[in-house]
């Protein structure tokens, strides 16, 4: 009996259904031909945490840091009963399929599980395939290899979540704990991908900050040529005074070409004419989805994601949620025709009107990453039954997909290049020709309109010449980089590496993505993104001003405490570098992580050593002038020192605020005329909680526990 252990259920199911099996499983698995089919549901296992083997890690604590802890698994409580199933059939079985989603991440999730099993000696064969077609998946389990062919990838997989932890873990234990100390309530938490998002949107908001506009000129002449007045402008020479993107920033130097060309004579040097086509964009990757939905409704990257599950999981309306890839398999052309039949009673015309017979640049099958792209399935809902979110975001992935089967948005592009008085000048023009795709989506087909110009151009001919109507140079001014918004923000996270001025990281980066769509140097992934940008607007990092996403007072802080390799994406470039040698076989995970280790220790000790140069909102401590007062609750509420036990300074609380003029509390001193009966120590006389009354206690408490009624404002000792 052979086990498949698939990553998902949907992809059991594919599996099940290309072999001829039912659709539906018994219990934990699909049983076909003698075979059992099972999946799992994300991490079966997690990584432990370092409180699961050292009691002294439950507190933070400097003293406790660094902490090094074990590489070991435990099962995720939620998913136990289906883990120790899939291990009972594992055992049971003759050969196991490793049938996870082909890359690092899903041959980790099934070598963890068969690992946890203690089956590693069991032999095992990998399935690779990245789309749930029937015929792909016959063609893939046709060329299946020995699982441990993919150990180096496992691996790799394992390293990166591994020193993940080791640098969150740790780094954000250190900085929260100096935090505090200063004053700050809360947690400056740290990761590989989370602070460089930071260190992004900071740079953003400073560059933007602190722009100095430049003034530039634009020179620019209208010209009656052949019946119609073109619109030209001034293109400035090799020799011209410009700026590094060809603007003419001498105010003199434009006035004199204003003054060369008055009462001349324009002549056509070139008339370039060219049809083009603008195919429509292709289906939905996640992040692209994200982008979208965050420019049109300003939707957070995590909402996008908790919609998309939903409409996968509970209505089966869409292909897989989180993939990275904007393509399609080859064989996903042949069902275009039922699918857009499906399509048609939500969507009418735009679905009835599309020719199934186009076959698209998406159907390329060399082009697919671990999924391909996302899109309807032949499950189509009843919109109205659908929420307001789920609609607008599955309309986005219907229509994108529908337009795969529209022709392209066609036009003729001009371009005239003219002489006047020995300057070159330049004219461009377009013509619409069809809208092909842009008619599904009135945002695209305004855009497609608006883009038309100087329609005649095509007409001219070189050698045309025709008089000056009227010469100008206007001034303009440099503009600030734009804050980011949402939208922007997740774009530029794909290719950070253009902000990397070390041209080995900058090459790391870009190696990384070589074989990736969307992505040139990037951090995160599209599946993750989402996350770390929320934790950054939770932690109060980053905030928002409209649709603009900025950095916090408090994020600006922090990112200004930090090293410089936790706020830049290096860390992830010279990770992958070390992740392929693992791939390889030329790198020791194991290694791996104890240099990761390592490094974290020095940032701890020097941390330790030189403090957080963090700035901390609150009020000084009067007494120590160091500390911050922090609101604290006893048996009222009061503020007391962030430096204590050093300093023990408290103070009342008056409106939520620390009350700084209020008398210290009377120190209580023992008597020196009334000794303790038991012990020979002072008494001290004490207020009792009715007012006005007292009772007496010993100062050597709570060695000595002697008490007694106050009478007359002395102690009633028994005779």
């Amino acid at each position: 009996m052979r086990l498949f252990i698939a990553e998902k259920r949907d992809v059991a199911e594919a599996i099940s259904q290309a072999l001829g099996g039912p659709s539906r499983p018994t219990g934990a698995a699909f049983h076909v031909n003698g075979d059992r089919i099972t999946w799992l549901w994300g991490h079966l296992l997690r990584l432990t945490d370092p409180e699961e083997h050292d009691d002294r890690y439950k507190l933070w604590d400097l003293k406790t840091l660094p902490m090094r802890w074990p590489v070991s698994y435990v099962p995720e409580q939620k998913h136990a009963a289906h883990l120790k199933k899939i291990i009972e059939m594992a055992h049971q079985a003759d050969e196991l399929i490793n049938a996870g989603d082909p890359d690092p991440e899903g041959q980790r999730l099934v070598d963890e599980v068969i690992e946890f099993a203690g089956l590693t000696s069991k032999p095992t064969k990998r399935l690779l395939i990245n789309d749930n077609n029937g015929p792909a998946i016959l063609k893939a389990l046709k060329v299946m290899e020995d699982n441990s062919r993919f150990h180096g990838l496992s691996m790799s997989a394992l390293a990166r979540a591994v020193c993940d932890q080791r640098v969150g873990y740790n780094l954000t234990r250190c900085y929260s704990t100096m935090a505090q100390k200063k004053g700050y309530q809360g947690v400056l938490s740290v990761g590989r991908v989370q602070t460089p998002i930071l260190g992004l949107v900071v740079a953003r908001d400073r560059a933007h900050e602190g722009h100095e506009k430049q003034a530039y000129h634009v020179v620019k002449a209208r010209i009656a040529l052949a019946d119609q007045v073109v619109e030209a402008e001034f293109v400035p020479a090799a020799d011209a005074p410009v700026d590094d993107k060809g603007r003419i920033i001498n105010a003199e130097f434009a006035s004199k070409i204003v003054g060369d060309i008055q009462g001349k004579a324009a002549t056509v040097l070139s008339v370039q004419t060219t049809e083009r086509k603008n195919d429509p964009p292709l289906p939905y990757n996640l992040l692209a989805l994200q982008a979208d939905a965050a420019g049109l409704w300003n939707y957070k990257p995590k909402k996008v994601l908790e919609i998309t599950q939903r409409l996968r999981d509970q209505h089966k309306a869409i292909t897989y949620n989180r993939s990275d890839c904007r393509y399609l398999n080859d064989e996903r052309h042949a069902e275009a025709a039922e699918l857009l039949l499906s399509l048609t009673p939500a969507f009418g015309d735009m679905a009835e009107y599309a020719t199934p017979k186009i076959k698209s640049k998406v159907f390329n099958s060399k082009k697919v990453t671990a999924h391909p792209a996302i899109i309807p399935t032949m499950n189509v809902p009843e919109l109205d039954k659908l929420t307001q979110d789920e609609r607008r975001i599955y309309e986005l992935i219907a229509k994108l997909y529908i337009a795969q089967f529209y022709p392209p948005a066609d036009f003729v592009s001009t371009k005239v290049e003219l002489e006047i008085a020995g300057h070159t000048f330049r004219a461009e023009g377009r013509i619409n020709s069809s809208p092909g795709w842009r008619l599904l989506d009135e945002l695209a087909l305004k855009e497609y309109e608006k883009a038309e110009r100087q329609r005649d151009l095509y007409r001219l001919q070189q050698g045309d010449s025709g008089p000056l109507e009227s010469a100008e140079s206007a001034q303009a001014f440099t503009k600030p980089p734009a804050r980011y918004t949402m939208k922007t923000l997740l774009k530029d996270l794909t290719s950070v590496a253009k902000y990397v001025t070390d041209p080995a990281i900058k090459k790391l980066l870009l190696d990384k993505d070589s074989d990736k769509q969307d992505e040139a140097g990037g951090i995160g992934t599209p599946a993750t993104r989402d996350t770390h940008i929320d934790t950054l607007f939770r932690r109060g990092f980053l905030g928002e001003d409209g649709k603009k996403v900025i950095s916090t007072e408090l994020g600006r802080n922090f990112h200004d405490a930090l090293p410089e390799f936790a706020v830049k994406p290096d860390m992830t470039a010279l990770w992958h570098e070390k992740q392929k040698q693992i791939e390889d076989g030329e790198l020791n995970h194991l290694k791996f992580i104890e240099e990761v280790e390592s490094s974290v220790a020095r940032e701890i000790e020097r941390v330790k050593r030189e403090g957080l140069n963090i700035r901390v909102q609150g009020v000084q401590c009067p007494k120590c002038k160091n500390g911050i007062l922090r609101s604290r609750k006893g048996k009222t509420k009061f503020w007391g020192c962030s430096n204590y036990p050093d300093c023990k300074a408290t103070f009342p609380d008056k409106s939520g605020k620390p009350d700084l003029t209020a008398k210290p509390a009377q120190k209580l001193e023992p008597s020196t005329k009334h000794k303790c009966p038991e012990c020979g120590k002072g008494l001290i006389r004490r207020p009792a909680k009715r007012k006005g009354l007292f009772w007496w206690g010993c100062s050597g408490f709570p060695d000595c526990k002697f008490r007694c009624f106050d009478e007359k404002g002395k102690p009633k000792l028994e005779n």
